[in-house]
């Protein structure tokens, strides 16, 4: 059994990586600490306990982080921009068509898209990693495959290990991504490390990626970087953007999709039922 002074100093020495990093997996700090994750887990569950930090899956993160480093939870994000989310969807169905192989993550916007694919899209084989997602797809008459692993409470998506192995085994048409941040010159940003993997994952094997991003998530940048610019093929967003951000898109080589929220919104409607 461990020591006052070396769980002490074990948890001084996961504090400082977290500081420097923003977040750490379980395993990272294992390795570091040359303990057993068993070890590891516990002391993370007693910096939990004392809010010097946050859980993710398959690790922890700072607790002081500013805000917009933060995942909020899946029921927090349906809420907001409502309106946005609609005419994006609705733009973005556009781009699919029946019979093809695509992947779409856990992301409230791309919740919305699914929801219109169950009943306007037929035949398609569909790979997602969120359990909402798929529940919502089970509604129309697609082949749904889930990409399972370990299951993440805040986005509701599984992730992990095996979950990245999974990923790998795929081939599809089209990958629609949501994100937290996007920055036109660089590439889009996540604050949930542990489903960030499996979006690069499915990123390498998609023939053609296509985000779903609202205006407000221009020019944010969260905790991690997860695609580069030069991974996506298409935008598409909603008439609030500036038109900085619009043509800083378009000087990235990328096709800009915009909606027009008042009809595409009054589109989703009829599309969705």
């Amino acid at each position: 059994m461990s020591s006052p002074k070396r769980l002490e100093n074990r948890a001084s020495l996961i504090l400082d990586l977290v500081d420097r990093q923003g977040s750490a997996t379980y395993v990272t700090l294992a390795e570091v600490l040359q303990v057993s994750t068993m070890t590891v887990r516990r002391d993370c569950d007693e910096l939990v306990r004392l809010g010097r930090v946050i859980k993710t899956v398959g690790g922890i993160q700072q607790a002081s982080a500013a805000p917009y480093l933060y995942e909020n939870s899946v029921r927090e994000r349906i809420a907001s921009h409502q309106s946005e989310k609609r005419a994006i969807a609705a733009k973005a169905l556009e781009l699919v068509r029946d019979h093809q192989t695509i992947f779409i993550d856990g992301g409230t916007t791309n919740l919305t898209l699914a929801r219109l694919i169950a009943v306007q899209r037929t035949g398609l084989t569909i790979l997602t990693n969120s359990a909402l997602t798929c529940l919502e797809l089970s509604k129309g008459n697609n082949t749904i495959i889930g990409i399972g692993g370990e299951y993440d409470p805040i986005t509701l998506s599984f992730a992990g290990p095996q979950a990245d192995e999974m990923a790998k085994s795929f081939l599809i048409d089209q990958a629609f991504f949501s994100t937290k941040g996007f920055l036109p010159e660089d590439g889009t940003y996540e604050s949930a490390v542990a489903t960030s993997r499996v979006k690069q994952v499915m990123a390498g094997r998609a023939a053609q990626t296509v985000l779903l991003v609202d205006h407000t998530k221009f020019g944010v940048r969260a905790l991690s970087k997860v695609l580069d610019i030069s991974q996506i093929h298409h935008v598409v967003t909603d008439e609030w953007i500036k038109e900085s951000d619009l043509a800083a898109v378009r000087r990235a080589g990328i096709t800009a999709h915009v909606a027009a929220v008042t009809n595409l919104e009054a589109d989703y409607v009829a599309l969705a039922h």
